[in-house]
């Protein structure tokens, strides 16, 4: 009694519903006034003034998670606003809904709501207070009587509940079937890999012989490729080089293959051979020399020679005929 009490003498003080300042009026509207612990109450804001008045400002409430004691704020909408040539009237109205609810039962104030016209807090517009009165849900009585359980259901047998599982387990048992009939019929047709038999290395000096035997038989520099012949001497000589005494001669110099000589056990005999033809070779292919014919065959026998006279001594190289002799 005493809080319902305190709710009229307050409603008394603010018994205005609408408040004038400078003809600028505000007011607060409920939808209802009763509702159930937890429903939703719609408080509508109304603002309007005259449109004849110039350079008015309006601050609105500040509104915060609560209105009031227990009153919690659910959503703020939007401040609507309407012109005269919208309403046909001299005034400009505005709106703006706010949705509060309450969860305990009792009365509730929504206190006034505070306006300032053109920043002057001295003298404010209020909106008049309102009432909640808020209600508990009604028990069901019934639903607290003490009743006997449900005995369990009693439903038959149905082998159709069962026959996605048949299905599945079917299946399953042919694909393993399926698995192990393919694993016995490869295992069965998988023949004995014989691996070949490694194909004998073609010693380097039998290499070296044959391509120094094509460079005799074409006699290239006859017909003018003089540069060309003495580069397949060299290369092949170089080559064989490599293959034999594992020295890079394709990439060294002649200085840098003649220095990696004196650590190879070969005859004085073959190590001067060897210099001449790669002297030459040297200086036809960047020197631009045409050596005279005596010196053609001459670099080619020198090559026979070094490779005749280096080889590994269980290897006996192939009969195909003499190295050629130099022209007289």
């Amino acid at each position: 009694m005493r809080t319902a009490g305190r709710f009229i003498a307050f409603i008394l003080v603010f018994c205005a519903s609408v408040v004038r300042s400078q003809d600028v009026r505000v007011e607060a509207v409920l939808d209802t006034g009763k509702l159930r612990i937890g429903e939703q109450v719609k408080v509508d804001l109304y603002l309007n003034y005259d449109s004849r008045l110039k350079d008015i400002s309006v601050t609105w409430p500040e509104i915060t998670d609560t209105l009031g004691h227990k009153v919690e704020v659910i959503s703020v909408g939007p401040i609507d606003t309407t012109l005269p040539a919208q309403s046909n009237s001299q005034r400009i109205f505005q709106h703006q809904q706010i949705t509060v609810s309450v969860y305990d039962s009792g009365y509730y104030a929504v206190p006034p709501l505070r306006f300032v016209v053109n920043g002057d807090t001295a003298h404010p517009l209020y909106t008049r207070p309102l009432l909640l009165e808020v209600h508990t849900v009604p028990t069901d009585t019934s639903a607290a009587k003490v009743k006997d359980i449900k005995p369990p259901l009693e439903e038959p047998f149905n082998w159709k509940w069962y026959l996605n599982y048949i299905y599945g387990g079917i299946i399953l048992l042919a694909v393993i079937a399926a698995i192990i009939l393919l694993t016995i019929y490869f295992s069965r047709k998988k023949k004995l890999v014989v691996a070949e038999p490694e194909k004998p290395r073609i010693p380097p000096h039998v290499l070296a012989l044959q391509s120094l035997e094509k460079i005799s038989s074409e006699k290239i520099w006859k017909e003018g490729h003089v540069k060309q012949y003495y580069s397949s001497i060299s290369d092949t000589v170089r080559l064989y080089i490599e293959n034999r005494f594992g020295i890079k001669a394709l990439e060294s110099t002649t200085d840098e293959i003649m220095l990696s000589f004196r650590s190879q056990v070969i005859d004085p005999q073959s190590k001067e051979k060897l210099q001449q033809l790669l002297m030459l070779s040297d200086l036809v292919k960047f020197a631009k020399m045409t050596p005279v014919e005596m010196e053609h065959d001459l670099t080619l026998a020198n090559a026979f020679a070094f490779v005749r006279g280096t080889m590994r001594e269980e290897e006996v190289p192939p009969v195909q005929g003499d190295a050629p002799t130099p022209a007289s």
